[in-house]
């Protein structure tokens, strides 16, 4: 039976919100179907505002995979602003998607991709609206299976009690598995109930069930271990790896948003996957192995992108984008053939290793020569070893300085504060590093106008790097790090007006990292942050510290544990971690043994030109890196027809 629209209630309460735009729908490229047509349909959301998630590429590609399936029906919801969530609860309004405006309830699955953990409130707050039994326990056949993914879902025990199911890994293929699965349980009467479906997606190997799944723990408060609680369901649950990416070039269609949001671009992720080893970089390490999109297959994917959206500026998205084995090719082949146009192209951070000036021009070629952005991460040589940061301040100099003398005029460098074993020297190097660069800048180029911004995050433990066993930082110790450093930066006026500082303060990274490594009892937490208002904790205007810290202590202090238990403390190799029964490919043994370089500061190169360092990644996911070069060159591309960006100059003319 069709669902009715929410949108009738919901238009009178628009114009007293702000950005009404962003719950209205309707955008380019969106996808409305028949809701009777459907045996499965799935609400996929990010659990942020849509500004920031519309542009989400994950989302995206799954919208548009389940969409291309013609009894599949996937649409799009966002975090509601608490002014609307006001409105909403007065006037018995639920969680909707934007897309046909139908309540988030009504579907069979509830997809959410979680790119940071601050994301975990925003989930409850949208099942609370949906009128979804927060709890799973709670949950019948009439309710949605709440499936959770994105990187943060690597390790899901602290939104154990919310959601049925997690995907680690690639969700292409992950969705299509349990759009089956849910299928052919439909079709069958819903045998079993929902018990019974969960099962049989617990059975695939690749599908986690936490209720399933029993933990044990110590008299101190450690696990002791984690085993499932019956028989069909696997000891260990593996990641998902799309390994032929010109296989999948979505998405097909990009999303053009209605209202202002974050990226106003067109993207295409033109390789998968890291083996650099920054032991940091959770990214880097649950995306190995690398895999390439050939040159051909990025050359389709922006071609028919740029004429579905009318974007003027194709970002080249991965990891390490510099990286890609004919990234020379690649740029050289767009700028020629979107020559004369408005078309820009953007890589996100560049290795300081991997620039170089002709990559920057053919970038800049067609588009504005914006600022370029590097990553050094630590402020001195030493730490850059802890972390594996193979990037020298010499290296930094001459790649600023040809930048500079090829006419660019500021650069923005990006740290973390509160690596392990830093000092408050490590972290004052920074400043002399910034001033270094200005002077360069000034001599090669002969101007003062030279600017560099020097941006600043708390660093982070996660879980399935070699720094999952590192104590993270407190964050008094931060700040005051943060603070001498800006006097470090102020200390010459001459240099210090040209550069630009911007840094968080430690306490987000604090609550990010309580639920980054956290277990099930985090969930407690959550839950009663949630409750007493919890929302946005990604935004600095709605993060409360306090509420986290009051509710930690809540929480947490009958079970014999805290958030310094959590957070601030060093773990032991044997101990148990809450995320070991979840298969990133990675050998536990080679990470605590990059851990212990780490503590000798000693570096470790890139597999993808070096020997096997034995990870674990390819033997264990029976994958291997998939790497060119191929020796092919982008060919020009026929001239087409209205709303490309590439014309026929006879036809444009005629």
């Amino acid at each position: 039976m069709s669902v009715e629209s929410v949108f009738p209630a919901l238009e009178p309460l628009l114009p007293r919100v702000s950005k009404p735009v962003q719950y209205v729908g309707g955008e380019l490229n969106a996808t409305v179907k028949d809701w009777d047509a459907a045996a499965v349909r799935w609400a996929l959301m990010y659990p942020d505002a849509y500004e920031v998630g519309l542009p989400n590429q994950g989302v995206m590609i799954l919208y548009e995979v389940l969409n291309e399936l013609p009894d599949v029906l996937a649409e799009r919801t966002y975090a509601v602003w608490p002014d609307l969530e006001k409105l909403m609860r007065e006037h018995g309004v639920p969680q909707f998607t934007v897309d046909a405006h139908r309540p988030v309830a009504a579907f069979d699955v509830f997809g959410v991709s979680f790119a940071t953990e601050l994301g975990y409130t925003n989930m409850l707050n949208a099942l609370d609206l949906a009128g979804i039994p927060i709890h799973a326990a709670d949950r019948t056949e009439d309710h949605p299976i709440v499936v959770a993914g994105g990187h943060a879902a690597f390790n899901p025990e602290p939104i154990s009690p919310f959601i049925d199911a997690a995907v680690l890994g690639d969700g292409e293929e992950a969705v299509l598995e349990i759009t089956d699965i849910v299928r052919a349980w439909k079709a069958e009467g819903c045998p079993g109930g929902r018990d019974e479906v969960l099962t049989r997606l617990a059975e695939t190997g690749g599908i986690y069930v936490p209720r399933f799944y029993d933990v044990e723990y110590l008299p101190d408060g450690r696990i002791q271990r984690v085993v499932p609680n019956r028989e069909r369901v696997p000891y260990r649950v593996f990641k998902r790896t799309t390994m032929d990416l010109d296989a999948w070039p979505y998405p097909k269609q990009p999303l053009v948003p209605l209202a202002e949001s974050v990226h106003e671009r067109m993207s295409v992720e033109i390789f998968r996957g890291c083996t650099r080893g920054c032991r940091f970089c959770q990214a880097g390490m649950i995306t190995r192995p690398v895999r390439e999109r050939s040159i051909e297959g990025i050359g389709a994917m922006v071609q028919r992108g740029l004429e579905a959206t009318g974007f003027e500026e194709v970002g080249l998205l991965s990891l390490s984008s510099a990286d890609h084995s004919e990234i020379a090719e690649i740029t050289k082949g767009l700028a020629d053939r979107y020559e004369g146009t408005n078309t820009g192209l953007s890589l996100p951070s560049t290795r300081v290793d991997a620039f170089n000036i002709d990559l920057a021009n053919e970038l800049s070629r067609n588009g504005r020569r914006s600022g370029l952005t590097f990553a050094p991460e630590g402020g001195s040589e030493r730490l850059r070893r802890v972390i594996n940061k193979m990037v020298s301040e010499e290296d930094l100099i001459r790649t600023v300085s040809a930048a500079f003398s090829a006419g660019w005029r500021q650069v923005k460098l990006y740290f973390m504060c509160g690596l392990p074993t830093e000092t408050d020297d490590d972290v004052l190097q920074i400043a002399e590093m910034a001033k270094n660069v200005i002077r360069a800048g000034r001599e090669v180029s002969g101007r003062k106008d030279i600017r560099c911004t020097i941006s600043i995050g708390g660093f982070v433990p996660k879980p399935h790097t070699p720094f999952q066993w590192a104590a993270q930082c407190d964050p008094e110790t931060v700040d005051d790090r943060l603070r001498k450093l800006r006097d470090a930066v102020n200390s010459d006026r001459g240099l210090g007006r040209n550069i630009g500082m911007r840094y968080h303060d430690g306490k987000p990274s604090l609550i990010e990292g309580l639920l980054s490594r956290g277990d099930r009892r985090i969930g407690l937490v959550i839950e009663r942050v949630w409750r007493e208002g919890g929302r946005f904790d990604g935004w600095s205007e709605h993060f409360s510290y306090d509420r986290w810290v009051k509710a930690a202590e809540t929480e947490l202090t009958p079970l014999g544990v805290d958030l310094a238990w959590f957070t601030t403390r060093e773990r032991e190799e044997l101990e148990v971690l809450p995320w070991d029964h979840l298969d990133s490919g990675l050998d536990k043994e080679w990470l605590w043994s990059d851990w212990q370089d780490a503590l000798d500061e000693r570096e470790q190169d890139d597999c993808r030109w070096t020997p096997c360092f034995d990870c674990g990644v390819c033997p264990a996911m029976g994958t291997d890196i998939e790497v060119g070069p191929t020796g092919r060159t982008l060919l020009p591309i026929s001239p087409v027809g209205t709303g490309s960006p590439v014309r026929n100059p006879t036809l444009a003319n005629g």
